[in-house]
């Protein structure tokens, strides 16, 4: 039996990816089900969730309904536990654990200036001084974790984890913004960027077209490029 996964629009949603991410990266068979965030009919469509209210939220074989992204986590980890959703270093998971904690709670100027798209790349984008904190606490805690696992590159902790599902729509943000970051860290980016299942989500985000574009800027675009 499968998991039924809610998400909202590809190419906006950022927690949507998260959630798909935990099940298509780690080989969990699911059904997808689309909510519109911006057709007005979202309420509607996860009624039957509630109280869930959000995306996603994922519906077990069993019919357990599990609302918001580290909730979903940590139930697809217990039920899965030789899926390595998790590192299985004890030192490595909680740190990883912590990196996924402090993406849901905090980083709250880079997700509201930089709404998370995978359409183009804006030019000229000028950073606020929050959006460039955001950006030095992402260094540094990626710097502890690579301190913590040992891998001085590649996912944060040697293998892909849920950390990396975590920060996928971070590094979405800092390539389709144009953020200034590391050397280091931009390849990380790239890394997840560059994954099948992330180029598949981008490619069906393509296929839905918006009139108007939500969170548009009025700056230069150019087409999405990892290079």
């Amino acid at each position: 039996m499968a998991y039924e996964i809610y998400i909202g629009d590809r190419m906006y949603s950022s927690w949507s990816l998260r959630g798909w991410l935990m099940l298509e990266k780690f080989s969990l068979p699911h059904t997808v089900h689309m909510v519109g965030l911006y057709s007005g009919t979202m309420a509607q469509e996860v009624a039957h969730l509630a109280p869930a209210r959000l995306v996603p939220a994922l519906r077990t074989p069993e019919g357990l309904v599990v609302g918001e992204s580290l909730a979903i986590a940590e139930t697809l980890a217990e039920r899965h536990p030789d899926s390595g959703l998790w590192p299985s270093d004890p030192a490595q998971r909680a740190t990883a654990r912590w990196l996924a904690a402090e993406m849901v709670g905090g980083f709250s100027a880079l997700r509201g200036e930089c709404p998370m798209q995978l359409a183009h790349i804006y030019e000229g984008f000028e950073m606020s001084r929050g959006v460039k904190a955001d950006l030095d606490r992402l260094e540094a805690l990626f710097a502890h974790a690579r301190k913590v696992s040992g891998h001085g590159s590649g996912y944060l902790f040697g293998d892909y984890s849920l950390a990396d599902v975590f920060y996928t729509p971070v590094a979405a943000r800092i390539v389709g913004y144009g953020l200034p970051v590391s050397a280091e860290t931009r390849a990380y980016c790239k890394l997840l960027l560059s994954d099948p299942a992330v180029l598949k989500w981008q490619a069906l985000a393509q296929e839905v077209s918006y009139d108007p574009e939500p969170y548009a800027m009025d700056l230069p675009k150019r087409p999405w490029s990892l290079d």
